[in-house]
């Protein structure tokens, strides 16, 4: 499964290359190299290696190993250029030609925009995936949205998140390809007609929507350049024109062109608003059109090649479901098996359990997608059919021989209370369930699916997440990886277990010396770019304490931004108070509906405009909000990071992959144990991490209890964390754009749900020892380094293996 890398050279030398790239400029935009400005030199750059990768997956793909298709509603792949040359193993030539040519690399691949195909940490997972299942050999195909626009794009505004159309196709994308021929349709609503004949029934879906489903398809290139695998995403048209003439006569333009308007929506944005009802009818057609589109395409190919052998089809496919967004994949199967392929019912039924399996992301129970079962039912009559038998056999077969199976069967039903639950839609047509850390795991098993796991606890298993340490290292930071690379060799590039041998270098000064180099060429980067893009200065001399992703209660970046305002109390207060000088980075969006995480964003804003300003503090305490963070700006800021917050309350965190990402790059963690902080700590040991606050039994214990009081930790500190909560509402901070008394209240009104009060103390007091160690600098580079050393665990290529072993079936 795995290969020698390098196997394929793609240019023979650096005046090939050159060749190559000029022909490249002539026949992309039928301009000389000269006459492009350095947009269309990048572009036309991404479109060679994009056409010679094409090549190669024509070479990688001639086997007859099994399959893997992973269904996700995001790939956040970020720049592709950079990480391409690296695995193809002619960065060096290229950036030699382009030289040559009188252009830098750095420059054009400063063009590349981060395509709008993810938000989060599950875009970002599943883009690391389709990275390590290439690197490793694997048929792996992804399947996905193609969104004309992304999530959003994020500014700020009177330190407000104002959202802006992310138009990050203006100028087209030079990896993809579309695929016409290649073209599905999807039916929305309509209804339901029965045929029968020869004791055998079926059923079509006459009238409703008809949408087409276009694939564009993006090449997948593994380290090594010997397997190229493919990301396919889907953008909805009209399966044909209807197009209004008379509305269009009398003037009404938009009535004319509804139709095509309605259709192409479902394809225009990630994650549109459901807050309302037309939002949440968009979200649901998202996802039933990529896990609709995908499995015609699958069952398509798999005829094609093994023709009606539905019995095997799962030795020959796997097909894998990142969280809930995907969970039509097991009742849409079985409508393509049973109404266009003659499969029975039943059997149709097992080929979909032993084909598909699920990772949840999700510990808390109300965050479990649901959808009403009379939108669900008139949007897609057929599905809910399927749906509503699989429940009832369910329901029938369900095991009675025990006192609690009420109980059970209350909680793991697919059709209850008026909802298609779609995590128990998940679980039921999945022959396999994993959590994403040990803790997240454990949990699930013990809390948020504790009935399915009593019930099958076979089907449950843990992968904890992985990252692309080719991107995140060997991309993120070329000053530190080429110092890897210089004292362990490049072997870590293909293996990252081999990143262990930089254990013999902790206590080396001269390694600790390049070491240090390295990050102080990161923070002088990174604080160039917060300059352009905020206007902040950032003293690199100063620690760098790094917070950056999505924006949630849960998160608590509410906890970070308290923890500044308390010191910049405590220094007013106290001039005599010793700190150690920090600049405290934050980026990350919050949903648009979002209220609350928009509101904390509002706040950091408005510290930073408070204590940036201030002569009396800004030596010491420097604040700076990074807008629209994106796989791009992360890949400045990981590197650059001393000190890596990781502060959920315990119990709510799947795993994180932000942490993983910074302890890469030698920042050390700063967290609850939670998520994978726990995996981290133990891998690390206690001295090269910073754990504080209360653990989940804790939490749990405390809620359970009812003896938690909010009021009671505000009064027992008046002039500490008191004094900051009143800072909220009297006008301290309202300078920029008012008070803070939703926050106030969540915290005091509503009694503190997320517990920021409760950690608080103890998050402080850890962060104080933390800081004050940075000051001894041999013990802080070795147990930076330490981090880096212990980070190859966290690879994605070790998560896929498993992945592969355990759960797909395919040998290493």
């Amino acid at each position: 499964m795995t290969q020698e890398p390098f196997s394929n050279e793609i240019f023979a030398d650096v005046d090939d290359f050159v060749r190559q790239y000029r022909e490249s400029c002539q026949t992309t935009f039928a301009k000389t190299y000269e006459k492009l400005d350095e947009r269309d030199r990048y572009f036309a750059l991404a479109s060679l290696i994009a056409r010679k990768s094409r090549n190669l997956r024509v070479a990688s793909s001639a086997n007859d190993e099994k399959d893997v298709y992973y269904f996700s509603i995001e790939f956040l792949l970020g720049p592709l250029l950079d990480n391409y040359l690296l695995n193809l193993g002619c960065r060096d030539i290229v950036k030699a030609g382009c030289r040559q040519l009188g252009t830098e690399l750095d420059a054009l691949e400063e063009q590349e925009v981060d395509p709008g195909l993810g938000n989060g940490g599950l875009g970002r997972l599943a883009a690391c995936y389709m990275d390590s299942l290439a690197a490793l050999g694997i048929n792996g195909h992804g399947n996905g949205m193609r969104y004309r626009y992304g999530l959003f794009r994020q500014e700020i505004e009177n330190g407000r998140q104002v959202e802006k159309m992310d138009d990050w196709l203006q100028h087209g994308y030079a990896w993809e390809t579309r695929n016409d021929g290649s073209s599905v349709l999807v039916q929305f609503g309509g209804t339901v007609v029965r045929h029968e004949q020869d004791g055998r029934y079926w059923f079509t879906q006459e009238g409703g929507q008809l949408v087409k489903a276009v694939p564009y398809d993006v090449p997948l290139i593994g380290y090594g350049g010997t397997t190229v695998n493919n990301l396919r995403i889907w953008s909805a048209e009209p399966a044909s024109e209807d197009f209004d003439l008379q509305a269009f006569n009398a003037g009404d333009y938009a009535q004319a062109m509804r139709f095509q308007s309605d259709v192409e929506a479902i394809s225009q944005i990630l994650y549109p608003n459901d807050a309302g009802e037309h939002g949440r009818l968009l979200r649901l057609k998202q996802e039933y059109l990529f896990v609709s589109a995908g499995l015609q395409t699958i069952l398509r190919a798999f005829e094609a090649k093994y023709g009606p052998d539905w019995e095997h089809f799962a030795d020959h496919i796997a097909i894998h479901t990142n969280d809930t967004h995907p969970a039509m994949c097991g009742p849409e199967l079985m409508r393509i098996l049973v109404d266009e392929k003659g499969v029975d019912f039943d059997q149709a039924f097992k080929i979909a359990f032993d084909t598909i399996s699920y990772t949840n992301h999700t510990i808390m129970p109300e965050a479990l997608e649901r959808w009403p079962i009379g939108v669900f039912r008139e949007l897609l009559p057929r599905l809910y059919m399927i749906i509503e038998a699989v429940d009832q056999r369910y329901f029938e077969h369900f095991p009675r021989d025990r006192d609690n199976w009420q109980d059970l069967l209350r909680d793991t039903a697919i059709l209850w209370d008026g909802q298609v639950r779609m995590a128990n839609l998940s679980v039921i047509f999945a022959h396999s369930v994993n959590g994403v850390s040990a803790l997240h795991t454990g949990i699930l098993e013990e809390s948020t699916l504790r009935s399915f796991y009593e019930l099958e606890p076979q089907k449950f298993n843990n992968k904890t997440n992985g990252i692309s340490h080719r991107r995140f290292l060997g991309n993120a930071n070329p000053a530190y990886a080429r110092l890897i690379c210089d004292s362990i060799g490049e072997g870590w590039l293909k293996d990252a277990s081999e990143l262990s041998q930089l254990e013999r270098f902790e206590d080396d000064p001269a390694f600790q010396e390049e070491f240090e180099k390295a990050r102080s060429w990161n923070k002088a980067r990174l604080a160039r770019y917060v300059k352009r893009e905020t206007g902040v200065e950032l003293d690199t001399s100063m620690v760098f304490d790094v917070q950056v992703k999505r924006f949630h209660a849960y998160k608590r970046q509410l906890l970070n931004i308290m923890k500044v305002m308390s010191l910049r109390e405590r220094l007013l207060a106290d001039p005599g108070f010793d700190v150690r000088p920090c600049a405290f980075i934050f980026s990350g969006k919050a949903a648009q509906s979002y209220a609350f995480a928009k509101e904390v964003i509002r706040l950091i804003n408005a510290v930073a405009d408070v204590v940036n300003d201030d002569p009396r503090v800004n030596d010491r305490l420097r604040v700076a909000f990074v807008p629209n963070f994106a796989v791009s700006n992360a890949q400045l800021i990981y590197p650059a990071a001393d000190i890596s917050e990781q502060i959920s309350w315990a119990g709510s965190e799947a795993s994180g992959t932000s942490n993983m990402k910074l302890m890469m790059n030698g920042a050390i963690t700063l967290g609850t144990y939670d998520g994978a902080n726990v995996e981290i700590a133990k891998l690390v040991g206690d001295d090269s991490i910073k754990i504080f606050g209360l653990r989940t039994e804790e939490v749990d214990s405390l809620r359970s209890s009812g003896s938690y009081w909010a009021w009671d930790v505000y009064n027992g500190d008046r002039d500490g964390i008191g004094r900051v909560v009143d800072s909220l509402t009297d006008g301290t901070y309202a300078r920029l754009s008012g008070n803070f008394e939703a926050i106030r209240d969540e915290l005091m009104t509503r009694n503190d749900h997320d517990l920021v009060l409760a950690d608080f103390r103890s998050y402080v007091d850890a962060w104080k020892e933390l800081t004050a160690a940075y000051g001894d600098r041999r013990p802080w580079c070795r147990h930076a380094i330490h981090n880096t050393a212990r980070s190859g665990y966290f690879s994605s290529d070790r998560s896929i293996r498993e992945y592969a072993a355990d759960i797909w079936h395919i040998g290493a």
